[in-house]
């Protein structure tokens, strides 16, 4: 029976505050060897982890990530108070550039990169791709990027070598004349996208499924081609494939 690869959707997310240093920690020590992770800008211009548009969800606070500075976000505490209460409260809304010290100690570690929408809207593309291919750029080529924004990958593509992954809400979005300019080396789909029967390949990419949460979805997802799988617990996922 197939198996595929698994990679930590914001770092061990289930029992974390995701996208913080503590969850990336965590996941690689479950055994993660592919890790993804949201990217916005500060005010300033620097790449945190974040995935949601505002600060409220993660932190308590009010209002975008963009509208506070680097050393503003550094005493912020992103513990997810809603859901882990004051567990976590030593956490702090994350630098790309911490996660790439952390991955610097771990070289068998790969990283998705997803360029949000809201940072890509807010600063433009070449802004964007400039702060975080710097960020990244000790990691060679063990990063991708990856986006629901075809128009920032085809940038990308000039401005990079690094690998890129397209994502979609929906399997048939793939059919876009830019997908195929793009030529991606990964496609990713939400699993609520995916037809119910039938192969799931993608003409010289890898698939990825995000929003996996069980061993039995993993393993019929592999039976249909699909090559890795995103689960915001990888641990869990891990025993059941075992």
């Amino acid at each position: 029976m197939r198996r595929p690869e698994l990679v930590a959707h914001r770092g061990l997310a289930a029992h974390f505050p995701e996208n913080t240093l503590a969850a990336y920690t965590a996941a690689i020590e479950a055994g993660a060897r592919w890790v993804e992770t949201d990217v916005l800008l500060s005010h300033d211009g620097v790449p945190f982890l974040f995935h949601d548009r505002g600060l409220e969800r993660l932190t308590g606070l009010r209002g975008p990530l963009h509208e506070r500075t680097e050393l503003e976000l550094g005493c912020i505490a992103a513990a997810y108070p809603s859901k882990f209460g004051a567990r976590f409260s030593r956490e702090r809304v994350t630098p790309l550039a911490d996660l790439v010290t952390l991955l610097g100690a771990h070289p068998d570690v790969r990283v998705f990169v997803e360029l949000k929408r809201q940072a890509l809207d807010h600063f433009g593309i070449d802004v964007v791709l400039e702060r975080v291919l710097a960020t990244l750029a000790p990691l060679g080529e063990r990063a991708t990027l990856i986006s629901f924004s075809l128009p920032a990958l085809l940038a990308a593509r000039k401005a990079t070598k690094l690998e890129v992954g397209a994502v979609f809400d929906r399997w048939s979005e793939r059919d876009d004349r830019s997908v195929r300019a793009l030529a991606p080396e990964f496609v990713f789909c939400d699993l609520d996208g995916l037809p119910l029967n039938g192969e799931l390949t993608h003409p010289g990419a890898r698939v990825a499924v995000y929003e996996v949460g069980d061993g039995a979805t993993a393993r019929a997802l592999a039976e249909r081609g699909v090559e890795l799988v995103e689960t915001f617990d990888i641990a869990k996922l891990a025993r059941e494939l075992a």
